[in-house]
């Protein structure tokens, strides 16, 4: 079936069939959608307290679980999800409520300073109605890790989900419905790509938060900066994973590694997509690897033997086959899948490509799905030099000892490190990148402070 520019439509990628149909809104419904975000906030949820905030917040983490297939089920009919990925990711949204509910207060604590007034002090003060502008690849996790903090502070949210997944979205504020959240404090906005560069200079709205591609973040970051609001963006990555001889249990690293690169079929930013191996073990790690995806089921997404589901989108699969063929041409070796799939379905083969260099296409770009790209070092300096040899640097990760990863990992150029574990996002700790991977801060207390006015405050009279 073909798109319609008047409606958001999701396809099950399992069986190609038509999942959700929603009317996108119109100019006027779009305007109307940010005047009652504006509404709700003034009158209702910037002077609700942190317990009350807190006690909606917990109660669409209680929603969530007690209804938890309810909530799941969206995200493996329309993206394709393992049913088991899909419960694990709503169980961690619910947690990432939870986290804010009982953490925010503290995190925004008011911060007094010593100057020449009698008391100063900086007060962190919800902004108003805000833009959350989501992904297909994780539709709940990633729009809770906007929700959470924002609501939390005290902003409203209005999200644009990605049209890929409209029932997703419609369920997200379900939870939020039946949980008793005041009216439109959460809302959803259905509206085409091409139209969210007016609603970000729509004077109502005060801060962006974009999860997606390097190229629509570009778009979005410069729209905020012209209108001068303040965004968070996290796109693209092409993670390292670092392998060193030293390492005490490379079976928990492979483990580790293919997990990394597998779940959610490979579509996530924080993936492990360069796996950079030291020379001495390099043949061996090769095999542990071999042997642990090979065993990989991939089928329907509704079996709960299922480890790795459809690809989204066939036009990703078509992308992907375009990378292994053209690394293959340069010189890289296919040891596993490759293969295009026979029948229905948006299916890509767990793919292995080995002695993998710089600038071939799975190496220097991103790699969205279940492809295993991995490369030799000659010693710890040449794996530190290709870990950082990448437009990208979001996420990576370090097999060797503890000092020396904690040594390495002040040297890669990314937002996030993990020594002897898989990069992975928790609501307690910051996440996010630099380079080409995005800018500022999400999750921990770092990230409820994006999306505040630190307010300095001075009292006097002026102490002499």
């Amino acid at each position: 079936m073909a798109y319609s520019k008047t409606h958001s439509i999701s396809i099950n990628p399992y069986t190609e069939e038509e999942v959700y149909k929603r009317l996108l809104h119109t100019k006027e419904e779009t305007q109307e959608i940010l005047e009652k975000s504006l509404s709700a906030y003034n009158n209702s949820w910037r002077d609700a307290s942190f317990e009350q905030r807190a006690e909606v917040l917990n109660a669409v983490a209680a929603e969530m679980r007690a209804n938890i297939d309810e909530y799941a089920l969206p995200m493996t009919e329309e993206m394709g999800k393992p049913i088991n990925e899909a419960r694990a990711e709503v169980e961690k949204s619910a947690w990432c409520a939870e986290h804010y509910a009982s953490h925010a207060k503290e995190y925004l604590k008011t911060d007094y300073i010593e100057s020449d007034a009698t008391t100063s002090y900086a007060q962190y003060l919800p902004l108003g109605p805000t833009l959350g502008i989501l992904p297909w690849n994780a539709p709940f996790w990633l729009a809770f890790r906007y929700l959470a903090p924002a609501l939390m502070a005290g902003n409203t949210c209005v999200m644009k989900h990605d049209s890929h997944t409209p029932k997703c979205s419609d369920v997200i504020v379900q939870a939020f419905v039946r949980a008793g959240m005041p009216g439109n404090v959460v809302q959803n906005l259905m509206i085409n790509s091409s139209d969210i560069e007016a609603v970000i200079k729509n004077d109502i709205i005060t801060a962006i938060s974009f999860t997606g591609s390097e190229n629509a973040g570009s778009q979005v970051g410069a729209a905020a900066g012209g209108a001068i609001k303040p965004c968070v963006l996290e796109l693209g990555g092409s993670d390292p994973a670092i392998v060193l001889s030293d390492t005490e249990d490379l079976d928990f690293a492979a483990d580790m590694i293919v997990l990394s690169r597998y779940i959610n079929g490979g579509q996530s930013c924080i993936a492990a997509k360069r796996i950079i191996v030291e020379a001495p073990i390099y043949d061996k790690f090769i095999a542990m690897l071999k042997s642990r995806f090979e065993k990989l089921k991939v089928g329907d997404p509704k079996d709960e033997s299922t480890k790795v589901g459809p690809i989204a989108r066939k036009d990703l699969v078509d992308e992907m086959h375009a990378q292994v063929e053209r690394s293959v041409s340069a010189g890289a070796k296919l040891v596993l899948g490759g293969k295009k799939h026979e029948g229905k379905g948006f299916f890509f083969p767990v793919t292995m490509l080995i002695d993998v260099l710089p600038g071939m296409a799975v190496s220097c770009q991103e790699t969205f799905g279940p492809i295993a790209t991995v490369m030799r070092a000659k010693d710890a300096d040449d794996a530190l030099r290709i870990a950082n040899d990448t437009q990208y640097g979001l996420g990576a990760a370090v097999w060797t000892s503890r000092e020396r990863g904690e040594e390495i990992a002040r040297k890669i150029v990314t937002g996030q490190v993990s020594v002897n574990g898989i990069v992975k996002s928790d609501p307690r700790l910051p996440s996010g990148g630099v380079k080409r991977s995005g800018l500022g801060r999400e999750l921990g207390p770092h990230g409820i402070k994006m999306f505040v006015n630190a307010q300095q405050v001075w009292i006097g009279p002026k102490i002499v």
